[in-house]
C-alpha cells in the first residue's frame, strides 16, 4: 500500500539552536553484545549564537545581486531557476558544513544513507517544475507519444515495496488486512470511495480538490471548511470508527506530516491520499528513490550551483535599505564577519527562522508567526552485519512498519542496489515524535542520552527482528528539533500562513512550511516561486517552471 494511495488489493532545520551538532562515539553493551554510535544533528553551538547576538561587526563588504539564505531543498531549487534562466548573480548562504537540510545523507563501507527525505512520488500533472527538475537530472529519460514521461528504472523503487507487521506476521502493505474482521473492510471500502471521490471531482474553478504544488488546489468553500476539522473528526462524521482504518489514518499523518490525526486539519489529511495521480506510464503507487534518499537529488544540484554556495554561513542580520537589502553573514572558521550589499534576497529557510534574522519583523508578525509549529524527528541509521531474517514468507521491503508501534518503521539503504549479493546492509529508522507537545517533545529528544535511545529503538525493531541486537555493528542518530511544518486545525488556509509568505520589500520568503506541510515537491515550489519574481523584476526572460 503507498504511503498516499488507498487500494484494498494491496526538509534540515537551519533554526537549530537547541539541539548539539555531535555528542560524542557512543557504546552499547549488554549480555556480550557491543557496539558504538554517535549523535548528530545541527550546528547547535553557531545557532545558538543567534540568541546572543555577540557576533563581531563586518570587517569587509561586497555587492551581490541576490542572496539565497539556505541550501535545503527550497534554496537549492532557487538557484537552479536561476542559474537555468541565464542569472549567474546570486550566492547560497548555508550555515551546515553541507548544503541539503532535511535531505541531507550520510555514507559507510555498506552503502549511502538517508538523514531525513529519502524518497519523491512520481510528480502529478500540476508538479511541472518536479518533472522539468526530473528530465535536466536524467530521471525522466523520455516521453511517450501522449506525451507521458518515463523514468530511468534504477531510480523507481524495486520490488516489493512496503509491508507491515501485524500479529506477528509481516504482511504486504501497510493496509492491516490480517485480523481484519467483514466491518473493518467494509470501512476500508467505504474509506477509499469517499477518496475516489473527491480524487475524480473537479472544483468550481476547474481545479483538483487537493493538489500538489498545494496552491494549485481548488478554493470551493466546502473544501477549504475542511481546514476547519481534525482528519479524526472527519472519520467520526462520516460513521468510520474502524481501530484499524484509524491506525492507518493516523500512520499517514505522522508520516507525512509529524502529527497525530487528532490534530491535523482534515484538509491536510485527505491530500494525503487524494492528491497522488498517475503521471506516465506507472501507476500513483510508484515512488523514485535512491540509497541516500533525497540527498542524491541534493548531489546533483550541489554540482550544478557548487560555485554559488558557501557553507559555514550564518546569516545573523538582515536590513532592508531599498533600493538594497543589507545582509550581515558569520564566518564561525575565521570567527569573522562579512556585509553583502544585495538587491533582493530569498530567505529559503524555516519562517520562524527568517523572522529572527529581519530587523523590520513587526509585533504582528510576530503574533502570527506564533502558529508556526514543527515536528521534532530521530532518525537513526543502523550498520547490520547481515540482513535480518524474513518470516511469514514476506521479504524484505524497501519500506517496512510495524504496527501500534510509537516509531514509522525502517526503510532498507541498500534496497535500489543492483549488487547481485548483498551481505551486509543500513536500516534507516523514522522515529515522529508526536506524543505530546512539540516544544515539550523536543525537550526530551534533547535529554534522552545516546544508550536510551538505542534502547529505544533496538526494543522498537525486536518485535518483527529478535534477533536485531545480535546484528548491530553502529548506530548513529541524527535529532531534527524542527523537521518540519505541522498542517494543524485551521493552519493550511488561515491567514498566517498566507500572511507570512508575503514579500518584505526586497526580501521573498520560501521554504515548505509556507505551504503548511513539507514534502519535496512544496520546497522545490516555493524556492522556484521566489526565483520566477526576481527574474522578472529583472527583466530576464524565462519559461516559467511552475
Amino acid at each position: 500500500m503507498d504511503r498516499r494511495t488507498f487500494i484494498l488489493s494491496s526538509a534540515r532545520t537551519l533554526f537549530a539552536i537547541t539541539l548539539p551538532s555531535f555528542a560524542g562515539c557512543q557504546g552499547y553493551r549488554k549480555k556480550g553484545i557491543s557496539f558504538t554510535g554517535s549523535i548528530l544533528g545541527p550546528s547547535y553551538e553557531v545557532g545558538h549564537r543567534l540568541l546572543e547576538g555577540n557576533f563581531p561587526a563586518p570587517s569587509r563588504e561586497k555587492k551581490v545581486p541576490v542572496v539565497i539564505i539556505g541550501g535545503g531543498i527550497s534554496g537549492l531549487s532557487a538557484g537552479w531557476k536561476l542559474h537555468k534562466a541565464g542569472f549567474h548573480e546570486f550566492v547560497i548562504l548555508e550555515l551546515e558544513p553541507e548544503v541539503g537540510g532535511v535531505a541531507c545523507s550520510g555514507a559507510n563501507s555498506i552503502t549511502a544513507y538517508p538523514w531525513g527525505a529519502h524518497y519523491v512520488p512520481l510528480p502529478t500533472h500540476e508538479s511541472r517544475a518536479v518533472q522539468e527538475l526530473f528530465e535536466d537530472l536524467g530521471v525522466i529519460e523520455g516521453r511517450t507519444a501522449a506525451g507521458h514521461p518515463f523514468y530511468q528504472e534504477k531510480y523507481l523503487c524495486f520490488s516489493p515495496q512496503e509491508r507491515l507487521f501485524i500479529h506477528g506476521k509481516w504482511q504486504e502493505g501497510f493496509l492491516p488486512l490480517l485480523g481484519a474482521t467483514q466491518e473493518d473492510l467494509d470501512q476500508f471500502q467505504r474509506f477509499r470511495d469517499i477518496i475516489l471521490r473527491f480524487k475524480h471531482r473537479l472544483g468550481k474553478d476547474g481545479r483538483k480538490p487537493f493538489a500538489i504544488p498545494m496552491e494549485m488546489s481548488s478554493r470551493d468553500a466546502d473544501l477549504l471548511s475542511l481546514d476547519r476539522i481534525s482528519m479524526h473528526e472527519f472519520l467520526h462524521q462520516n460513521s468510520l470508527d474502524s481501530t484499524l482504518l484509524h491506525w492507518y489514518v493516523n500512520y499517514g499523518c505522522r508520516d507525512d506530516y509529524g502529527c497525530h490525526y487528532a490534530e491535523v486539519s482534515a484538509w491536510a489529511g485527505l491530500h494525503y491520499f487524494c492528491s497522488r495521480d498517475a503521471s506516465g506510464e506507472t501507476d500513483d503507487q510508484t515512488v523514485l528513490t535512491w540509497p541516500e534518499g533525497n540527498g542524491w537529488i541534493v548531489k546533483q544540484l550541489q554540482k550544478k550551483l557548487q560555485s554559488k554556495i558557501t557553507t559555514d554561513a550564518l546569516v545573523f542580520r538582515l536590513r532592508n535599505k531599498r533600493p538594497e537589502v543589507l545582509v550581515d553573514v558569520y564566518h564561525p572558521k575565521e570567527n569573522a564577519s562579512i556585509r553583502i550589499r544585495a538587491q533582493e534576497v530569498i530567505c529559503a529557510c524555516p519562517r520562524i527562522f527568517a523572522s529572527r534574522i529581519n530587523d523590520a519583523v513587526s509585533q504582528a508578525a510576530t503574533r502570527y508567526l506564533g502558529e508556526f509549529q514543527y515536528s521534532p524527528w530521530l532518525v537513526a541509521n543502523l550498520s547490520l552485519k547481515s540482513f535480518p531474517i524474513t518470516r511469514s514468507g514476506i521479504p524484505i521491503a524497501w519500506d517496512n512498519v510495524i504496527y501500534d508501534s510509537p516509531s514509522l518503521g525502517y526503510v532498507v539503504a541498500t534496497h535500489q542496489s543492483l549488487a547481485t549479493h548483498l551481505s551486509k546492509t543500513v536500516l534507516t529508522y523514522y522515529y515522529a515524535m508526536v506524543a505530546a507537545p512539540p516544544a515539550q517533545e523536543r525537550t526530551r529528544l534533547l535529554r534522552t542520552s545516546w544508550n536510551d535511545w538505542a534502547h529505544f529503538i533496538l526494543r522498537d525493531l525486536s518485535k518483527p527482528h529478535p534477533e536485531i541486537r545480535d546484528l548491530v555493528t553502529r548506530l548513529d542518530i541524527f535529532r531534527w528539533g524542527h523537521a518540519m511544518i505541522q498542517p494543524r486545525v485551521g493552519f493550511i488556509w488561515g491567514s498566517a500562513r498566507r500572511q507570512a509568505a508575503q514579500p518584505q520589500g526586497n526580501i521573498y520568503f520560501a521554504h515548505s512550511d509556507l505551504s503548511g506541510f513539507s514534502i519535496f515537491e512544496e520546497a522545490q515550489y516555493r524556492g522556484i516561486l521566489a526565483a520566477e519574481k526576481i527574474l522578472a523584476r529583472h527583466g530576464i526572460p524565462f519559461s516559467s517552471s511552475l
